[in-house]
C-alpha cells in the first residue's frame, strides 16, 4: 500500500494508534543514542535520510521529528520512547552485522528553543549531537520561502519578513526559557535572520552536553562530499564504516537565490560576519560560504 495516498484522517487514526501502544511498551524500547539537532533549512532531511540507510541504524517509527524536546516535553518519556523501535529489533541487528544498533531522531528547532538542550542533557545523557549549518543568508531566505508555502507565513516579501522579526520576537526567548509551558508560533517559524547566528546556539548546546558530543556539518560540503562526510559522521557516532554508502542527494553547494534584492544579500551578509567567525572554533577554518 502507498502510504502518500491514505487519507490525512485515517493516518491520524493510525498514529494515534501506534503512540498509545508505543507509550504501553515504552520499557521495551530504544533510546536514541543521537539526534540531528539543526540547523533548520540545512539540509537535516538529506542527512537524516542518509543515516537511516545505515544497515545498523534503526530510525524513529513514524515521522523523522518527534519533537519532544522542544514543543512536547510535556507529554513525558514514555510518550516519547513509544516513538522508537523494539529492543528485539537492535537484538537482531546486533545478530546480523556484529554491533549494537543505534535509533534516532531529527528536530531541527531544538537547536534554537532555549529548554531543549537542557532537557535533552537531562533525559539522554550520553546522546551525541548533528548539526548542519549552512550559509547563513540563504538559509534565511529558504526558511521563508518555506514558512510561506507551508502557510505560517502571510508576509511573502522576505525584505518586509525581515523588518518584522524583530517585533515578532520581542521577548520571546525569554519567556521560553522563563516557562516551560510557553509556546511561541513567532519564535518557530519566523526567525529568519536569528536562525543563522549558528555559534551562539551552539556555545549554548556545549554548555549543557558538551563539546566533545556535538558535530558540526557544513551543508554546502555534505552535499558535494557526501560519502567523505557520511563516513565521518558515522565515526563520530559510533558506526561501522565498512557497511557501504547510501544513495545520496546531490546538490550544487554555491545556489544562489537569483531573485534576493543585492542590497538586501549584502546587509545579511555583513550582520553575519562575525558569526561566521565564531564558527571556526567549531569547523576549524573559516566556513565554505566565507571562502568563496
Amino acid at each position: 500500500m502507498d502510504v502518500r495516498k491514505v487519507p490525512a484522517p485515517v493516518k491520524r487514526v493510525v498514529h494515534l494508534g501506534s503512540r498509545s501502544y508505543g507509550r504501553l511498551t515504552a520499557p521495551s524500547r530504544m533510546t536514541p543514542s543521537f539526534l540531528i539537532c539543526g540547523g533548520q533549512r540545512c539540509g537535516t532531511t538529506s542527512l537524516y535520510r542518509a543515516l537511516a540507510a545505515h544497515p545498523a541504524v534503526l530510525k524513529a517509527v513514524l515521522h523523522k521529528g518527534v519533537h519532544y524536546f522542544d514543543v512536547s516535553y510535556e507529554r513525558g518519556m514514555s510518550w516519547y520512547k513509544g516513538h522508537f523501535p523494539m529492543q528485539r529489533q537492535a537484538e537482531k541487528v546486533r545478530e546480523k552485522h556484529g554491533v549494537p544498533a543505534q535509533t534516532f531522531e531529527s528536530s531541527p528547532y531544538y537547536m534554537y528553543h532555549p529548554q531543549a538542550a537542557a532537557r535533552i542533557a537531562a533525559d539522554l545523557p550520553g546522546a551525541k549531537l548533528l548539526v548542519l549549518v549552512r550559509d547563513p543568508v540563504e538559509r534565511a531566505y529558504s526558511q521563508h520561502h518555506h514558512e510561506v508555502a507551508r502557510g505560517f507565513e502571510t508576509e511573502r516579501d522576505f525584505g518586509n519578513a525581515l523588518a518584522l522579526e524583530p517585533a515578532r520576537l520581542h521577548r520571546q526567548e525569554e519567556k521560553l526559557a522563563a516557562d516551560p509551558r510557553f509556546y511561541s508560533f513567532a519564535h518557530q517559524h519566523h526567525a529568519y535572520r536569528a536562525r543563522g547566528e549558528y555559534a551562539r546556539y551552539l556555545s549554548v548546546m556545549a554548555q549543557h552536553v558538551g563539546r566533545e558530543r556535538i558535530h558540526v556539518v557544513e551543508s554546502e560540503r555534505f552535499f558535494t562530499q557526501p560519502e567523505e562526510v557520511y563516513d565521518e559522521v558515522c565515526t563520530f557516532l559510533g558506526l561501522p564504516t565498512n557497511l557501504g554508502h547510501p544513495e545520496f542527494e546531490r546538490h550544487n553547494a554555491r545556489l544562489r537565490q537569483s531573485d534576493m534584492d543585492p542590497g538586501l544579500r549584502r546587509e545579511l551578509s555583513n550582520h553575519y560576519a562575525s558569526h561566521d567567525e565564531a564558527l571556526i572554533t567549531w569547523l576549524g577554518r573559516v566556513p565554505i560560504w566565507r571562502q568563496q
